[in-house]
């Protein structure tokens, strides 16, 4: 096994040579940077699927919160928001928003003035709707103002690896929620709740314009490096510019990661691991033994939410702009699931080489079958057959057809992934 550890990792050092060789060093270090952010995001669905057994098709949603998280906090203040009366009508809703958790948290505690059965259901019901009442009555006119006045509210211009960290505590406290709502269900069940919920988070995200600009974009989102045009205007070159900022953004990816793979490495090999592969292999035995299946669950869902969210602001974070129109089922859900698979779940250093090969393959088979398109193309004119029309929209496709194929044969030849989990007799 030690072997084919090493003679993968060392494959994947070669394919990244030849990427710097063929295709620039700039390019590389970019596709560096969101191949590690990818790979943190397999590791996260690795402790979810890997470590729990728990099927989570909501990835997107969590990535979405991340980029909002890193967006809020790091992008510059707004000063029309803060001039104006917005803050207060803020002030207002959150009060009212208050008022509202206060009524639901009395209603679910009236049994013990002695209202049970359908009197108690029919007091939670009626203190969910006057709580949304109230709610509304103050947001409705705070979301109204602002967007008049200032747009929306803006950042708040604070470090951009608080960012990072607020994305990772966003996006677990919306794990928690949803866990809470649907880790009652089992396998598929579960698969299609989450991509419910995920939906429902992305039409909250485009359409809260007043908080996150919805269908615009917001954009510049600073580095917490020394972006290009930093280097730039230190004198020097465009070229050594790219290359000095995302190597230095690509020197804190890397950092995050291996930190995060250190952490969940080791609790994945202690006790909590081991209790979370007995839950995940046989949930009912150990149940039977007195462990608290829901809550540990709902545990690994939140720690997995977590390293999405924080994946989600790097990438965010990364490209500078955040657009919640761009959110794509198949760039945010599926790939990843992929990445798992292909690299091989319950293994954290599977999730890493799948995340970083599956990301390298899928950005590579553009330029690739784009190359090939038009040699075949060139081919078949010099033929008199006529040239191959639409070769770049069809080089997209390939896109797909490459990951079909990927998932084919590894599901043929290495059904546990390349990195198939491994068991010790202590284990």
């Amino acid at each position: 096994m030690t072997a084919r550890y090493i003679g993968l990792f060392g494959a994947l050092f070669v394919l990244i040579v030849g990427v710097g060789v063929l295709m620039g060093t700039p390019f590389t270090v970019r596709l560096l940077v969101e191949a590690f952010a990818f790979a943190l995001i397999a590791m996260g669905l690795n402790i979810q699927w890997g470590f729990g057994g728990l099927f989570n098709f909501g990835i997107l949603g969590m990535l979405m919160v991340g980029g909002f998280a890193v967006t809020f906090i790091s992008y510059p203040v707004n000063m029309d928001f803060w001039a104006s009366e917005g803050p207060l009508h803020i002030g207002r809703t959150l009060v009212a928003a208050a008022i509202g958790a206060v009524l639901i948290f009395f209603a679910h505690r009236v049994q013990r003035l002695g209202i049970t059965g359908k009197w108690r259901g029919a007091v939670i019901v009626l203190a969910w709707f006057i709580a949304y009442v109230i709610f509304r009555s103050q947001m409705d006119p705070a979301a109204s103002y602002i967007t008049s006045t200032a747009g929306w509210i803006g950042g708040l211009g604070l470090p951009v690896l608080l960012g990072w960290v607020f994305g990772g505590v966003l996006a677990g406290l919306i794990g928690y929620l949803v866990g809470k709502v649907s880790l009652g269900l089992r396998a598929d069940y579960l698969a299609i709740a989450t991509i419910g919920i995920a939906e429902i988070l992305r039409a909250v995200i485009k359409n809260l314009e007043w908080l996150t600009r919805g269908t615009l974009t917001v954009s510049p989102i600073p580095w917490p490096v020394p972006n290009p045009q930093a280097y730039q205007a230190a004198g020097h070159d465009a070229t050594t510019s790219f290359i000095l900022a995302r190597g230095g953004f690509l020197a804190v990816v890397v950092v995050v990661v291996l930190i995060a793979l250190f952490l969940i490495h080791r609790a994945y090999l202690g006790p909590w691991g081991r209790m979370m592969r007995a839950i995940r292999d046989n949930y009912i035995a150990a149940g039977s033994m007195g462990k608290d299946v829901t809550g540990r669950q709902l545990e690994i869902f939140v720690f997995g939410s977590v390293l999405m969210g924080i994946g989600g602001a790097i990438l965010v974070s990364f490209v500078q702009i955040y657009d919640p129109s761009s959110y794509q089922p198949i760039n945010h859900t599926f790939i990843i699931w992929v990445m798992l698979i292909v690299g091989g779940a319950g293994n954290n250093f599977g999730a890493l080489f799948g995340g970083l090969f599956i990301y390298i393959v899928w950005m590579l088979s553009e330029p690739l079958a784009q190359a090939l398109f038009g040699g075949l193309s060139n081919f078949s004119s010099d033929m008199g057959w006529g040239a191959i029309p639409d070769i770049e929209s069809r080089a997209v496709q390939m896109r797909v057809f490459v990951m079909g194929l990927i998932v084919t044969i590894a599901l043929r030849f290495a059904p546990q992934g390349l990195l198939p989990e491994v068991l010790s007799r202590k284990s």
